[in-house]
């Protein structure tokens, strides 16, 4: 007997099983297995989020450390080459400085610590990376200095990372703090040769995110990145007493506004072109934002994806940008499900 598909992911419970955990509730209570409709209440295993499932529909609650959770629509999605657009992530995907982000937390905890010698642990790293600056401030306030506020480390980290990006853009600061992808210009060049638009999406507020495009524009001398970017949409500004901030702190991915916003607002594509738009991610928080703005989400090795256990919600993953070429360009066969 085939086993039966689960609204919005395509696929049956045996499927996800390796990724997946079981619960007999969710939304901090406000659903629960077996009432009102609810089938089954699934979580991944950096439990993250939780998949309300009903007979027709599912829903996706995304939690938050900041007391913003939200519910969104969970969608099939399936994307059909040649592509009409690609969505790029920044840190991870593009650029490889995640490890230079978890730096500056560290940084910032060893300050309100007062404690040069302080280091994040192994176990830290998917609290400390792919969501917001807050989401990853308030957990290590949580676990390494509850006696501090969020306030305290926002302040200090970006003291810190103004210096730091400062350093960086005098052509001093932290060795390899933005490395970029192997490949990363091979693969921006052919699909802008071929007429494909690119938007690139980043959680990162702006003052993070644009040294690391000039820097690894730089490094590979392929100019103005908006000479390739169709659409850049970053977090936005962050706020600091006496000056105005951009929403950005609360609603980043998994959130789907930054992919939402780069498809509709920046590339003018409508939801009649989604099968023809795909999102590229190395973040458990990435492809959960792609899946709920819509798209199908292709991943790139390297990242939290499978730890965190959202691989059965990629169309494909691969090793590397160049890898995805053929797909992306309708020349390969279609992409196989997991």
């Amino acid at each position: 007997m085939t086993e039966k598909k689960l609204p919005g992911f395509g696929l049956g419970m045996s499927q996800l099983a390796a990724g997946f955990f079981e619960q007999e509730s969710g939304g901090d209570g406000l659903f629960r297995r077996g009432v009102g409709g609810v089938s089954a209440i699934l979580t991944p295993k950096d439990r993250k989020t939780e998949f309300i499932i009903y007979e027709d529909k599912t829903l996706c609650y995304v939690k938050s450390s900041m007391g913003s959770p939200a519910l969104y629509p969970f969608y099939d999605a399936a994307f059909e080459g040649p592509a009409e657009a690609v969505l790029m992530d920044l840190d991870g995907t593009s650029v490889h400085s995640e490890g230079f982000w978890m730096w500056i937390i560290e940084q910032t905890v060893a300050r309100l610590q007062g404690n040069p010698r302080f280091a994040l642990r192994p176990g830290d790293e998917p609290h400390v990376s792919g969501h917001s600056v807050s989401e990853h401030l308030q957990y290590c306030i949580a676990k390494y200095c509850p006696q501090h506020s969020v306030e305290e480390a926002r302040q200090l980290y970006f003291d810190i990372t103004h210096y730091e990006m400062n350093e960086i853009m005098q052509g001093r600061g932290k060795p390899g703090a933005f490395v970029p992808a192997p490949g990363l210009g091979e693969f921006l060049q052919t699909l802008k040769s071929k007429g494909v638009k690119i938007g690139l999406v980043t959680s990162g507020l702006y003052e993070k995110a644009w040294p690391e495009i000039l820097s690894a524009f730089r490094t590979l001398d392929l100019g103005d990145p908006f000479g390739m970017y169709d659409a850049v949409i970053t977090a936005g500004q962050t706020f600091h007493p006496g000056q105005a901030g951009t929403l950005g702190e609360l609603s980043p991915k998994p959130h789907p506004w930054l992919y939402a916003e780069t498809a509709r607002i920046g590339l003018g594509l409508g939801t009649e072109k989604r099968r023809r738009v795909v999102g590229i991610e190395d973040s458990a928080a990435g492809v959960i934002s792609i899946r709920l703005a819509g798209f199908a989400a292709l991943g790139v090795t390297g990242g939290n994806i499978r730890s965190s256990g959202v691989l059965p919600l990629l169309q494909q993953e691969f090793g590397s940008l160049t890898e995805m070429l053929p797909l992306l360009l309708g020349e390969a066969g279609p992409a196989a499900a997991f």
